[in-house]
């Protein structure tokens, strides 16, 4: 059942028992905030409703049986009396019984709780309970589906969910991207997608990715993408990221190479790109080769053979979980202050693509779902 977007100004909610979520995600915050959805809904035995933010909260989930209600905060840093979402949040809280799991630590988050005056004993404040920072996110979603709010504790059974990202995809997205892949000549290739940005690529309207831990220049991906078409020569290499990175995606592409090789390296950010297609390219690509953000997660939920590049934070939390595990990640395990994906060398990313087993499966025309 898709999910529901409520009226701004209602309180009303179809189901006032139902369990809440409070989770104010980055893209791929939300694609890992799955394995909670999924696991609160097969215990509670009722789809969830979750308070959120983000435009593409809506779009990836809206196909998700685990969602039944949504409802958006478009900013928890204005003040409240600025802000009509938060005005239509604070009443549609108050009108739920249920437990409400909120899932953010900051002030932000805590300052719709205290706005809505959510009693205490009906309250499930997940990071009382953070494990520490070996914990990956998934695992650690399954803990906290199992926690109990004072007043309204949920059934005691523990759902048999694999801490395993997954999404619910509309089947015309799938169309849509063949369509795109027909009309620019690609239909016929092997996909190989390079995604070099991250949330925090552009900041104030500038590139912001010289001295970030995730950084890697042009030229190294250039190099990448020169062996990559080499060893494949029916492949297309196809840049990612959004439009304000077309420029940073064309130095990729400059550095890439000259014809006859150039004509198989696509600028994705110059062509009006959409979530949507990202995820209808994930689910048919050979590979993706990736920094550490949002549409690698969503590669990993779409079961898409990756490589991940990982600076500061590591890859013990942040490992996508495909369902066939088909990752090579490089970079360090823990938390490391100091570490850059700068220090990767070519070398090191070409072995870890070559290491990706093959794909074994054409994309799914219809409705997928990586469980």
């Amino acid at each position: 059942m898709p999910i529901s977007l409520p009226d701004l100004h209602s309180s009303h909610t179809a189901d006032p028992d139902a369990p809440v979520v409070m989770r104010f995600p980055a893209v791929g915050d939300l694609v890992l905030l799955t394995v909670l959805l999924e696991s609160l809904w097969r215990r509670y035995g009722k789809p969830v409703h979750l308070l959120a933010s983000g435009v593409w909260t809506p779009l990836l989930l809206q196909a998700d049986p685990a969602v039944s209600e949504l409802r958006l905060v478009y900013s928890r840093r204005a003040p409240f009396w600025l802000m009509p979402s938060r005005w239509a949040a604070r009443r549609w809280l108050r009108a739920h019984r249920g437990p409400i799991y909120l899932c953010d630590p900051d002030a932000h988050a805590e300052r719709i709780v205290q706005e809505a005056g959510l009693p205490e004993d009906h309250l499930v404040r997940a990071w009382k309970h953070w494990p520490g920072n070996e914990a990956h996110w998934a695992d650690w979603w399954l803990d906290v589906a199992q926690l109990d709010a004072a007043a309204v504790p949920g059934p005691a059974h523990k759902p048999p969910v694999a801490p395993r990202p997954r999404l619910h995809v509309p089947p015309e997205w799938h169309a849509q991207t063949q369509t795109w892949l027909e009309q620019h000549g690609l239909a016929t290739h092997r996909l190989v997608l390079l995604q070099p940005g991250h949330k925090k690529t552009h900041k104030r309207g500038r590139i912001g990715t010289a001295r970030h831990d995730k950084h890697w220049p042009a030229e190294r991906w250039g190099a990448v993408i020169r062996a990559l078409l080499a060893e494949l020569p029916d492949a297309a290499a196809l840049v990612c990221g959004s439009s304000r990175e077309s420029g940073l995606v064309q130095e990729i592409v400059d550095a890439a190479g000259t014809p006859p090789a150039r004509t198989r390296i696509v600028n994705v950010a110059a062509m009006q790109p959409t979530l949507q297609r990202v995820v209808g390219l994930t689910a048919c690509a050979h590979s993706m080769i990736s920094v550490d953000t949002g549409p690698a997660h969503i590669a990993g939920a779409m079961d898409c053979p990756l490589v991940v590049l990982y600076g500061e934070a590591g890859w013990q939390r942040w490992r996508p979980r495909p369902p066939s595990d088909n990752v090579q990640v490089l970079g360090p395990r823990a938390m490391t202050f100091g570490a850059e994906v700068m220090s990767l060398s070519v070398d090191a990313v070409l072995q870890a693509w070559r290491a990706l087993r093959p794909r074994s499966i054409a994309a799914p025309s219809g409705m997928i779902t990586t469980a």
